[in-house]
């Protein structure tokens, strides 16, 4: 498998690129498999805030507020009861709840292998050279304009650096990414996964079938 690569200028570059069909050209048979890892993306950054008080940590309610009989009322023991207004919580939550969602790591792996083919069958891949930029919003922009890519960007680098990060800050519509956090969630968002040539090379040792 072929794709044409860019240079950080925008012009497409004379070489082309193979891509691993161990990585880049599997069908996905298992559509549960991504919608697996991509609800666990999204429960695991789950924070976890909610918080509310029992009948014995709402303040007050310590006096009976009638006597036991002869009122005619019901009977009751506190004012904080569950019943009441301002009463206590029943089965609120607590915030030692677990959102987390454990996947293993061969099944993330095959579920990341899946979602980057089908970028590729869809024509959403685009490979382009090392990513330098001035720090500046506007380079960001540009780059992408003479790329030819819009709407929702993924934007995959080896490592992040200070003025890559400065650039891109401000692009609301592109996410700048590691390689090595790359995942079902941002790529199935995407419209665009722009990958330089560093960052594929360790997407091929991390995805790659082990020899």
């Amino acid at each position: 498998m072929n794709l044409s690569s860019f240079t950080k200028t925008g012009s497409v570059s004379k070489d082309k690129v193979t891509l691993d069909k161990s990585i880049f050209d599997m069908s996905p048979e298992n559509h549960q498999l991504l919608k697996d890892n991509y609800v666990a993306y999204l429960a695991n950054g789950r924070a976890n805030l909610a918080v509310s008080k029992t009948r014995g940590l709402v303040s007050g309610g310590g006096r009976k507020p009638w006597r036991q009989k002869g009122t005619g009322r019901a009977r009751v023991g506190s004012s904080r009861s569950p019943i009441w207004r301002s009463g206590g919580i029943t089965f609120g939550p607590t915030g030692l709840e677990n959102y987390t969602h454990k996947t293993n790591k061969s099944a993330k792996r095959l579920a990341i292998r899946q979602v980057l083919s089908l970028a590729v069958s869809e024509k959403k891949l685009v490979l382009m050279e090392d990513l330098t930029l001035g720090g500046k919003t506007k380079d960001a922009i540009s780059l992408m304009k003479k790329i030819g890519v819009d709407g929702k960007i993924l934007l995959v680098v080896a490592e992040k650096t200070a003025m890559n990060i400065r650039s891109t800050n401000n692009f609301e519509k592109l996410k700048l990414i590691s390689a090595k956090y790359l995942n079902v969630y941002d790529c199935m968002n995407a419209d665009f996964i722009v990958v330089t040539k560093p960052a594929l090379a360790i997407i091929n040792t991390w995805l790659g079938e082990e020899k």
